[in-house]
């Protein structure tokens, strides 16, 4: 990883130069439409936007989403409009924010729908990298079921890695029983980078009707409760391959910026917390450089694996 002097906060990614290291997560952030009523997206370092299938997506049946002390279950179901959609109007629609490197959530039920969806996202001018889904907990098909096992989850990295023109980072599940196995295969395969956590897999029970709360059953734990998760396996991941990661889990201050980093990642996305606060992600930017003083640190790059490095 390399930082301008000039940019305290510059990171550079397999590629990707980030003005700063924040970007909002696959899945909590939409296309951005929302958000951009609120602040100018070029403030962001990037912008990781919605899961994107071969096909239009109406997602899992409702209630999708429960809280939780220190998070929120969501069962969402990979909701989104499709490729074409995607192709025609959502990431043309991101061209005006000429500052932002777009990274595209690609998911699938088989190989090939991966295939087709990668292929043709990278090919447009403003996307900067993939993020190859492979650890969704809410669908019955494709994303997890690719994410468990090392062999499959390296022949997807492998075939995504031939027809993609952008950097591939592979979104690693934290419902397994070993990570780093996995984060070693999908790096062998030609993985540009990593992004984990994604979410555990939880339930909430209805006291009244002695149900599940979410329709779907099962759904994925997401928020401040599952950082230390998330630090963990960054930090043990970290440690056994030399691709970058982005590090995701929880993140809601400068400060937990700075924990990612120090666990092993080089950059982070910002999921959960932008319900709380549509303003967290430039807050948090805004905050970054006095913690960097505060902790007499001159570049955010510095701190990568600063927790286990001696």
């Amino acid at each position: 990883m390399t930082t301008s002097a000039k940019n305290r906060l510059a990171v550079n990614i397999a590629g990707i130069e980030m003005k700063n290291p924040v970007m909002p997560a696959s899945g909590c952030f939409g296309f951005g439409r929302e958000y951009a009523q609120f602040y100018d997206l070029n403030k962001l370092g990037a912008v990781a936007v919605k899961a994107t299938t071969v096909e239009e997506r109406q997602g899992n049946p409702t209630p999708r989403v429960a809280e939780t002390p220190g998070g929120m279950l969501n069962a969402i179901g990979l909701q989104n409009p499709g490729l074409d959609d995607v192709m025609a109007y959502e990431l043309p629609w991101l061209e005006k924010f000429d500052q932002l490197p777009v990274i595209v959530n690609v998911a699938g039920t088989v190989t090939d729908d991966y295939i087709k969806v990668a292929e043709r996202v990278s090919e447009a001018p403003n996307v900067a990298g993939i993020e190859l889904n492979i650890s969704c907990p809410n669908v019955k098909c494709g994303g997890i079921t690719f994410g468990t096992d090392p062999e499959i989850a390296g022949q997807l990295t492998a075939e995504i890695k031939k027809v993609s023109k952008v950097p591939v980072f592979v979104k690693l599940s934290p419902n397994v029983t070993d990570v780093v196995t996995i984060a070693k295969a999908v790096e062998a395969a030609g993985a540009d980078g990593l992004s984990m956590i994604n979410t555990l897999l939880g339930m909430r029970i209805d006291l009244k009707t002695r149900r599940p709360i979410l329709a779907n059953g099962t759904g994925g734990l997401s928020g401040p409760a599952i950082k230390p998760v998330a630090i963990r396996m960054i930090y043990e991941v970290s440690q056994q391959v030399s691709i970058p990661i982005i590090g995701m889990g929880g993140i809601q201050s400068a400060d937990d910026v700075i924990e990612f980093f120090m666990a092993g990642a080089s950059a982070v996305a910002v999921g959960t917390a932008n319900f709380v606060d549509p303003l967290i992600c430039p807050t948090i930017i805004d905050e970054l450089e006095a913690k960097l003083d505060h902790y007499g640190v001159q570049t955010i790059g510095e701190l990568t694996g600063a927790g286990w490095k001696r």
